[in-house]
């Protein structure tokens, strides 16, 4: 059984900087990781992830400002964001997949953007 603990959520103004970071438990292989976002009365997407290689995707709209990276011995995902916007506002979730393709969701963090 794997499980996802997130952290580095918060309140930040809009060109401020966050880094969240969320590492798995259990002894299983952690594949391709990655963050997602839900914000308010919208639909959950996927903001980047990264294979455990080091191929990494992005939305646009985050492209040039958020960083993900990854340590494979700590089994964990980092998300480093700049230049933050209102509209990055959401509940960011941390995904995760082990080597049979099981996914599984970390409990997520509030990431607020606002003056």
């Amino acid at each position: 059984q794997v499980q996802l603990v997130e952290s580095g959520g918060g309140l930040v103004q809009p060109g401020g900087s966050l880094r969240l970071s969320c590492a798995a438990s259990g002894g299983v292989f952690i594949g391709r990781m990655g963050w997602h976002r839900q914000p308010p009365g919208k639909q959950r997407e996927l903001v980047a992830d990264i294979s455990q290689g080091g191929w990494t995707n992005y939305v646009e709209s985050v492209k040039g400002r958020f960083t993900i990276s990854r340590d494979n011995a700590k089994k964990a995902v980092y998300l480093q964001m700049n230049s933050l916007k209102p509209e990055d506002t959401a509940v960011y979730y941390c995904k995760a997949f082990d080597s049979m393709s099981n996914a599984y969701w970390g409990q997520g963090t509030q990431v607020t953007v606002s003056s």
